[in-house]
């Protein structure tokens, strides 16, 4: 049997309270000497969509200020927060002399590292939406900062927490299916086809140069501002960046992958300088760890699935609408895993689950596990530098298909030893007057 130690992210909880100390800066610590605020006090970056529903997983926590380029959803959200002051630019904000503890940022994709890395800097605790960042530069620089100033952080993987993702990784890890050499992971969902229509004045509401932020300057005009920037490379990540930190994180968790080896994006044919592809499937080579063997994990998106779904004697098993899923591949078996339930497969056919004894304990909730290792020190189940590994692997697949080839990783060193034209898409050049 194949073992692999829990981790931090899977609550070691017996020693999570005598950590607590090196967790919280100094500033809470002399603050709040008891460490246990009855709420802890934290700043929001971005307030809909999204942002809104993080906001309702934290409403009972002191909301200090909410800071937002769009006055209507500002003000929306304020009717539900009073007393929580307003900014329009997160740099304000941060800025302020506003006694807060944490920072929650869920504002499009190029808004996550010039906004988390603020907060850091500021000895704050951060909580901030998936992908970690717009780029692999980014996302290293936010594991980085986290680490070095000892503070509690939690990427938006909410899917994470919940116990079907738990069994799954016992089940892995108790060699149900023997070695796994093998994982497909896929997702029906397609952000394509961003294009720029013709510039207009930006809508009063609408701050449209904090919106643009750290990205190129570029008129404002139909189609991007609320719903549609995750298809422009400029702002999003297109499918890839949005899904896959949810569903390889599985297969990140139950195989321990972090940094992959090489990776290959293959996608339409052309690839536009704007929009994000309609579909890709990623070829990622992971190495061998401990007496785990190497793993080859394959990511599909848009319309394109694993072959072998097909094969399934049972259509019960291909269907569970297995529009989403993982497919682990082991020696003597297979796992078939979404967000809400699994199967076991031999020879193709479904069969009983015995499920192994559960060792990961269930979660307290997302955020919630959040704010108690904000309070007392104890683990987050997606700190950055678990989840940074796996947002670094999710955006190069991006990268490999804008630069047309496979890419040799050298994670230590952050450079693609076989493609230097790789080198502007890993760390992206910010705008005059914004900085990582």
């Amino acid at each position: 049997m194949q073992h692999f130690p829990l981790t931090r992210r899977e609550f070691l909880g017996a020693s999570a309270a005598a950590a607590g100390a090196l967790l919280l800066p100094r500033q809470a610590l002399a603050r709040r000497p008891s460490m246990r605020p009855d709420k802890l006090r934290i700043v929001v970056v971005g307030t809909a969509n999204q942002a809104a529903w993080n906001l309702s997983q934290i409403a009972d926590q002191e909301i200090v200020a909410l800071c937002d380029v769009d006055a209507n959803f500002l003000a929306a959200a304020g009717a539900n927060f009073p007393g929580a002051k307003h900014f329009r630019d997160f740099r304000e904000m941060l800025s302020a002399s506003l006694d807060f503890d944490a920072a929650l940022v869920a504002a499009p994709d190029h808004i996550h590292a010039p906004a988390a890395a603020m907060a850091l800097r500021l000895g704050k605790h951060v909580y901030c939406e998936k992908p970690l960042a717009h780029s692999v530069f980014e996302v290293r620089t936010l594991a980085r900062l986290a680490a070095e100033k000892k503070l509690v952080t939690q990427m938006g993987t909410h899917i994470h927490s919940t116990a079907n993702y738990r069994r799954v990784v016992e089940l892995v890890r108790s060699d149900a299916i023997g070695k796994v050499r093998q994982v497909h992971t896929w997702c029906n969902k397609s952000w394509s086809g961003g294009k720029y229509s013709d510039p207009k004045p930006a809508p009063g509401h609408v701050d449209w140069n904090l919106w643009l932020g750290p990205a190129p300057q570029h008129d404002y005009c139909d189609g991007i501002h609320p719903g549609n920037w995750r298809k422009f490379w400029a702002y999003g990540t297109g499918t890839l960046g949005d899904m896959a930190c949810h569903y390889m994180d599985l297969p990140h968790w139950a195989l321990d992958l972090d940094h992959p080896t090489s990776v290959h994006a293959k996608g339409p044919e052309k690839v536009d300088a704007v929009g994000t592809p309609a579909w890709l499937v990623v070829e990622y080579e992971h190495p061998a760890k401990g007496d785990r063997p190497e793993v080859k994990l394959t990511w599909h998106d848009g319309d394109k699935r694993p072959d072998i779904l097909s094969k399934f004697k049972n259509k019960d098993a291909s269907p569970l609408a297995w529009g989403d899923g993982n497919l682990f591949i082991g020696d003597t078996g297979m796992i078939l895993a979404n967000y809400d339930t699994h199967l076991l497969l031999r020879d193709n056919v479904v069969v009983d689950i015995t499920p192994p004894k559960p060792t990961i304990p269930d979660s307290i909730g997302h955020h919630k596990e959040w704010i108690e290792a904000c309070r007392t020190g104890s683990p987050t189940t997606c700190n950055f530098k678990y989840s940074g590994a796996l947002s670094e692997a999710v955006l190069l697949g991006n990268v490999s298909y804008r630069v047309g080839k496979k890419l040799q990783w050298d994670a230590a060193n952050l450079k693609a030893t076989n493609a230097p034209e790789a080198a502007e898409f890993i760390t992206p050049k910010f705008r005059d007057g914004w900085k990582l």
